[in-house]
């Protein structure tokens, strides 16, 4: 054999166990048996009855309170629809009433012409169906005519002109109706322009 074969191994565990402290030292991220102390428990803070106490009338305050703040909170909104389905019933109410208004003419003049005189069958005919129809649309609407003639007179629903004596008739009694009134409701769309006797 040759010198260069027969040459022995370095140690090479012997320097291991030498480096061994230094790679711990140099990796502290791998684990390392941990010496724990045993720990020993702790006693529950005692708390003191008057504090419990204190704590719960706190509690009890602030749940009286939101309940007051939620009761408010409820009114102030029921009120709130009711004042919104008022205001919208007001709102339909006005919108019937300008229209209604703006047909009255037509029952007026169609109002005249069946007061005419005609020979014409087939014409008076076409206008009382067109004033029938007129009505029932308005009788729809819930417009209707305030009640005049032979009624004692008053000044929320009839507007007097004329004024005349009449025996026949009792105190302020419509006479004559010169125009025909309209409400809605309770509400005055038009009043009846009258002749009040006595």
């Amino acid at each position: 054999m040759s010198k260069k074969e027969t040459k022995q191994p370095e140690p090479v565990q012997e320097e291991l166990q030498d480096k061994a402290p230094d790679l711990q030292e140099e990796n502290p991220g791998q684990p390392q048996a941990e010496q724990t102390a045993p720990q020993t428990e702790q006693p529950a803070p005692q708390v003191e009855e008057g504090t419990l106490a204190s704590q719960l009338e706190a509690l009890k305050a602030q749940t009286a309170q939101q309940e007051d703040k939620y009761l408010r909170l409820y009114a102030e909104y029921d009120n709130y629809r009711k004042r919104t389905a008022k205001e919208k019933e007001s709102i339909w109410s006005d919108a019937k009433a300008e229209t209604a208004a703006a047909f009255l003419p037509v029952y007026d003049n169609l109002e005249r012409a069946l007061r005419q005189e005609t020979a014409d069958e087939a014409y008076k005919k076409g206008v009382e169906m067109t004033m029938n129809q007129l009505k029932e649309v308005l009788s729809k609407l819930g417009i209707t005519e305030i009640p005049a003639l032979g009624e004692t007179f008053d000044p929320q629903k009839h507007n007097a002109v004329m004024h005349v004596e009449d025996e026949t008739l009792g105190e302020n009694t419509v006479a004559e109706v010169f125009q025909a009134g309209f409400q809605c409701g309770e509400k005055v769309i038009r009043f009846a322009m009258v002749k009040v006797a006595n």
